[in-house]
Formats: structure tokens, sequence, C-alpha cells
């Protein structure tokens, strides 16, 4: 044992074993769930030898990658199952053909052909994490819990918030109850102006009319076993008394203490200067934005179906998407779908009316994909129908009609995709902020020359520790960052060393419309590297990936149950809220 500023802290060797006993564990049980659900794989690999060892070598990483719940049967088996998905990806559609010493084939007849082994290895993901778990149980009421590091107890109780109940913010206290897990020394607050956590992948699918609000968004006092929630927006963080002051309902302020605060505000729309853009367009940031979005739509349809002149149907249907990124080319998609489905319940409008137009400064839309997934999703939309002004600016818009760098669009809908900026409130801290607002920090996420004071995901003007490239403000550097912050903020707490952030891009998926989609993943041990895919694959590994990261298992059925009506039903045409 070590003494450390009046502290006993574990000796090094001590942590190593205890470590190596937890993991130890896990992988026992995931070597033997794996065998006695190697069947699936058993049947559908080229030899039975083949498909027991990938059955015991995935449960393994299965079982250490995952932290057991106790009696979370049905959860394990939909995470598990869904992760079945690309698992076959990497190993029946591309791994074994590059040993095999042939290139992966991406056509329909090979799809067809390896279909009976995405059965299996969606059948034994089910039953691997059925097993699984019930190991973890047996494991739990015989052995006890898994061994855990000896944790130091702080002199005087901490008191951790977080602003922001995003992805990061979110993430954030829960590896902070991770981390401290029983240690009750510490206390967390999350301040957040929703009640829950909003998966915005799915967003788009929202405003399409293809899932239901409520069923993408998690509520955080469900998702966080001892974190105190605080629903309000924050007005006021004074570093130096380390106060916080929240506007809560009915006019009412809040005041919070803090040793340790995060600011994981998330971003805002940036209009860039533009008053009458940011007072007529459309957001699309919130669920309330995608409902709003969804609803004018079904308006516009209804206001055309009866209208006699042509040149104001038309008007009526043109839905112009200001941003050729993600976001903009997902709704783009979404829409130019909804719009062109329910045209069967409006027999008075021409197919030729409606129209869906993208906007984009750029000469090709999705930048942040290689150029030859840009152009395949460019040429596959504009089949559908979708316009594409590029190497043009929005500069300004009024009521119908849509002003461009080159020219004008009559329209009466413009969704505004094109720009973000950090949360304004970190322009009145007195810390060092980027030329976007974001907060400038060092490798580890602390802001320098304030203890106690951290930064993540779009807050944060983060660079890579390792490689020292910026690190970008997507939801999947912010879960990765959030899992290393809630480490470090520990390690100040214990008077440690902090760990610098590090993290490889996994990859980028965006789905265009009508069962298409965009796919750029980069190889295991080999990051310099990349798997390029498009069409129905990469759409269904955009929503089995998904599907496997939306948190709940409630949320999980119901978004399944939506995607599976969606197949055999028209979209929903009914108005969800009354537009003013």
């Amino acid at each position: 044992m070590i003494r450390k500023a009046g502290k006993i802290l574990p000796s090094g060797g001590i942590l190593c074993q205890t470590y190596m006993n937890k993991y130890l564990r896990r992988a026992l049980i995931g070597m033997t769930a794996g065998l006695l659900a190697a069947l699936p794989l058993a049947v559908t690999q080229e030899t039975v030898l083949t498909g027991i060892l990938l059955a015991i070598l995935t449960g393994a990483v299965y079982a250490i990658a995952f932290r057991p719940t106790p009696r979370a049967y049905a959860d394990s088996a939909m995470t598990a199952a869904a992760l079945g998905v690309p698992a076959w990806v990497f190993f029946g559609v591309i791994l074994f053909p590059l040993l095999a010493g042939e290139m992966p084939e991406w056509s329909n007849q090979a799809m067809r052909n390896l279909f009976p082994e995405l059965i299996g290895w969606v059948l034994y993901g089910g039953a691997l994490g059925l097993i699984g778990q019930a190991f973890n149980d047996l494991a739990l009421a015989k052995l006890g819990p898994e061994p855990e590091p000896p944790r130091a107890t702080p002199a005087a109780p901490k008191h951790i918030v977080i602003l922001g109940g995003g992805f990061a913010g979110m993430t954030t206290a829960q590896n902070l109850e991770d981390v401290f897990g029983a240690d009750r020394s510490v206390s967390f607050t999350l301040v957040s102006e929703t009640n829950a956590l909003l998966f915005t992948p799915m967003l788009a699918e929202v405003a399409g009319s293809s899932l239901e609000p409520s069923h993408i968004s998690t509520p955080l006092r469900t998702s966080l076993r001892r974190t105190q929630v605080v629903r309000g927006k924050v007005s006021e963080v004074e570093l130096e008394s380390r106060k916080i002051r929240i506007a809560v309902e009915g006019g009412e302020t809040r005041e919070l203490a803090y040793d340790h605060i995060v600011f994981a505000l998330g971003a805002v729309s940036n209009y860039l200067g533009m008053q009458n853009v940011e007072q007529l367009a459309f957001d699309f940031k919130s669920l309330l934005d995608a409902i709003r979005i969804r609803n004018h739509v079904i308006d516009m349809f209804e206001q055309a179906d009866r209208e006699t002149d042509a040149e104001r149907r038309r008007e009526m249907l043109s839905f112009v998407i200001a941003g050729g990124g993600f976001a903009g080319v997902e709704l783009a998609g979404a829409l130019n779908d909804f719009s062109r489905g329910i045209l069967a319940d409006y027999p008075n409008i021409n197919p030729e009316d409606v129209q869906v137009v993208v906007v984009h400064a750029r000469d090709r839309i999705l930048p942040e994909l290689s150029e030859s997934l840009g152009r395949y999703a460019q040429e596959s939309m504009a089949l559908r129908g979708v316009t594409f002004r590029l190497n043009c600016r929005l500069s300004d818009c009024r009521p119908g009609n849509v002003v461009l760098s080159d020219g004008e669009i009559r329209a009466r809908t413009l969704v505004w995709t094109a720009g973000t900026a950090p949360n304004p409130l970190l322009k009145t801290l007195p810390v060092e902020t980027d030329r976007r607002g974001a907060v400038i920090v060092e490798s580890t996420m602390a802001v320098a020359g304030h203890a106690g004071v951290w930064a993540v995901g779009d807050c944060a003007s983060l660079k890579d520790g390792k490689t020292g490239n910026p690190c970008p403000p997507t939801a999947q550097f912010a879960l990765r960052e959030a899992r290393t912050l809630a480490r470090n903020i520990r390690a100040s707490i214990q008077g440690r060393a902090l760990q610098p952030f590090h993290f490889d891009s996994l990859g980028a998926l965006c789905v265009v419309g009508h069962q298409t989609a965009c796919a750029e993943l980069t190889v295991p041990f080999a990051r310099q590297k990349s798997m390029r895919f498009r069409g129905l694959l990469a759409w269904l590994l955009w929503r089995g990936i998904y599907l496997g990261k939306l948190p709940g298992l409630e949320r999980k059925v119901r978004v399944l149950t939506d995607w599976v009506i969606e197949l055999f039903f028209p979209r929903d045409i009914v108005q969800t809220i009354e537009l003013k």
C-alpha cells in the first residue's frame, strides 16, 4: 500500500491483480456462454470447428467489453443480437474472403449467398446474451460482485456538476457513476433544459414520419442511478466563487455550489448574422424542431391540395434545406421519401410539383466522406427527385422566397443545417476560447488555470493527446471523451496523474433515403485504411449499429417496431401539433 496526501492508495501490483481477476472472470463466462450458444454459427460457417472457435472468441470479447447488469435478460439478448449484424459484416463479408485471397463482394447475389450466415450471427448473438446473462447472475449469487480495486476516500465530500444533458453530458454522468461506484463521498448533479436524452442520429426519421418522436428520447432520470437531475437553463456561472445559477420553471432561480464543473452544453445554430433566416427558417437540432418540420410539410400538402394556381402550389411544395453535411442530407432524403410517399393521399397534387432542394457551398455534398461516396449519395438522391444547388450560399430569405448567391427559389419552407456554434454561455466565462467559441482545453479536457473546470463535446476545443489533431465535435468523439473525462475527474480528486485523450475515428455512416446509405469505416488495426459501403448493405449496417447504440431495451423495441410497420404501411399524415 502507498500513503499519499493523507490517503491510503492501493499498490500497483494489487491494482493490476484486481483488474486481471475481474476481466478473467468475464472472459471465462463469455467463452463458456459462447460455446453453449455456438450452434447457429457452427451450422452456418464453412466448418463446424470454425463456427465453434468463432463463437468462443466472440463470447469472450463481448463479455469483456460489456459490464454485466443483474437480471437484464431482454436487454442483453437484444444488444448482442443487434451486434450480430456488424460482426457478420466484419467476419463473413470482409475478413474471411480476404484471408482466402479473395476480394469482398457487395453484389445482391453475394449478399443473398451470405444471408444464412447473417441469420446465424443474429441467433447466436441473442443466445449469447441470454446465456451470458444467466452465468453472470449465477456468478453474482455464488461469488459475489466483481472484484474492484480499493478506492481512496477524499478528505471532504465533493460535488460534481455536469451542465448539459446531451450525449457528452449524460455519458459523463454515467461514467462518473461507474468509476466512483459506491463511493458516497462524491455526489453528482446534471443540469439539462430537457428531461430526456435525444438520440440525434435518428432525428431525420422523425421529421420523415418513420419514427414516433418519443421513441428516440430516453429519460435522464431512468438512465442515471445516483445522479440528481435538475431541469432548467443555466443563466450564470461564477468560476471564482464556484457557483451556478439556474433558471427553472416559474421564473425562479436556483443556485448550486460545485467542486468540479463539466461544460457539456452542446451547440446551437449559427445563422452567420442573417436575421431573416434566423426568424423564418426551421431549426433542426431538437425533437420539437423535427416535429414542427413534419407537421409543416403535412400542412403544405393540405394547402397545396386545394390550391388552383400552379405557381403557388409549386411554391408550397418546395422544401429547401441549407447545408449539405450529414444533418442536411439525411433530412433531405427523409423529407423526399415522406413527400413522395404521401402523394397517394393528395390526388390533386402533381408529383412534378414536389421538389426538395439542398443548398451547399461546396462542389459536392457530404464532405466528411470520401469523394466517391459523396458523389454516389448525390447521384442516388438526384435519381429520386432531390435537387442540388452546389457552389452557392444562402444569403437571405423572405416569406415565400429563398435568396441564394446565384439566384432565388420560390419556397415556403427553409430548414437551416448549415452551421452551428458552441453554447453562447461560454462567451461569458473568463476562459480562453477558439474562433468557434469553444473552450480551449488541455488534452485531459481540463481548462488551464481553473482547477476543477472541464469541458467536453461541442463545448471543448480539444486536441488528440497522441496525434495532436483537433477532435471533431461529433457524438462518436463525445462519447469517448466523456469516458476519459470521468476517469480524469476521479484521478484529480485522488491526486493522481491525468490521462490524455486519444481516439481513432471508427468511420461515418449517413442515410440518404429509400433504404440507401453510405458508410466509411476504418479497418481495425490499420486505422489509416478504410472500407466503403453503399446501398442496401450500408443501410442495414446503419440500422444495426444505431439500434444497438440506442439506450434502453424499451426504446430498441419501439424503434424496431416502427421500422417493421414502415415496411407494410404508408407514412402517417396525422399532425401531432397545431400550426399557428
